[in-house]
């Protein structure tokens, strides 16, 4: 009898950690950060979407079956950025991988390929031909984003820099002439000139800071299982091929471009 009893015991206790176990590799589990950055990741009639959550979420189920985007948390960038930096299980994206954040996080991706460029008003007529002339300007960036990190990386004076929470504020302040230059990812500033109703041709691109790609930056005390599994899923996302004879990872890019 009690041979019996402590054997059911055992098989619990085994189901038990199993369980446990299972719902720790679950890429749910995760803690997720990211920030208002179409056609990336935004939020739209109260529903996250992008090219990286939807990635994201293809690669999850890809491996997992299932994905909870209630776990992706829309926050502006730099405290996403302090969050992930700081934080454990956690990630943040889309993050421009750069030398100078290599050893900040570990990495998956990538989810594509980025621009970083120097945004004018194309009736001031500015010319930039090399970083230095950079320091006659007041330039609009994101605290703690690539643009902001790019010039101060190529000397840029930090008091040439006017830091502001919202993208779409520095889209007028640089209309209105507050700020001489915007440093931005190219795609994303011009997504927001239209959602903002402006005319795109009122701006032009003057100069490219940084060309690189998008990942999924995890917090360095995250489980390497799960940065795997997520890589997995990413790779299975670019290698499925679907009725239209395209992948899917390209039909997810097509839906936003």
């Amino acid at each position: 009898m009690a041979i019996g009893r402590a054997l059911i015991l055992a098989v619990v206790a085994f189901f038990s950690c199993n369980g446990e176990l299972l719902a720790l590799n679950k890429l749910s589990q995760l803690s997720y950060y990211t920030e208002s950055y179409p056609p990336y990741n935004y939020r739209e009639s109260h529903q996250l979407k992008g090219i990286a959550v939807d990635l994201l979420a293809a690669a999850a189920r890809r491996v997992d079956g299932q994905f909870d985007l209630h776990r992706i948390q829309l926050v502006p960038w730099a405290r996403g950025y302090k969050l992930t930096r700081t934080g454990k299980n956690t990630v943040l994206f889309s993050t421009t991988r750069t030398p100078y954040r290599e050893s900040l996080f570990d990495w998956v991706g990538p989810i594509s390929a980025t621009r970083v460029v120097i945004f004018a008003r194309a009736d001031r007529e500015i010319s930039i031909t090399d970083e230095a002339q950079l320091n006659r300007y007041t330039i609009g960036v994101i605290a703690q984003d690539i643009g902001e990190q790019a010039l101060l990386a190529a000397g840029v004076a930090r008091k040439q820099l006017r830091r502001a929470h919202e993208a779409t504020s520095l889209v007028h302040m640089l209309r209105r002439e507050r700020v001489d230059l915007w440093a931005y990812e190219e795609a994303v500033g011009r997504y927001l000139m239209k959602q903002e109703e402006i005319d795109t041709d009122e701006f032009e691109v003057i100069f490219t800071l940084r060309v690189s790609e998008l990942y999924y930056a995890f917090s360095r005390e995250s489980d390497p299982e799960l940065r795997r599994r997520l890589q997995q899923g990413i790779d299975k996302v670019k290698a499925s091929i679907e009725a239209n004879g395209k992948t899917q990872y390209e039909n997810i890019l097509a839906k936003y471009r």
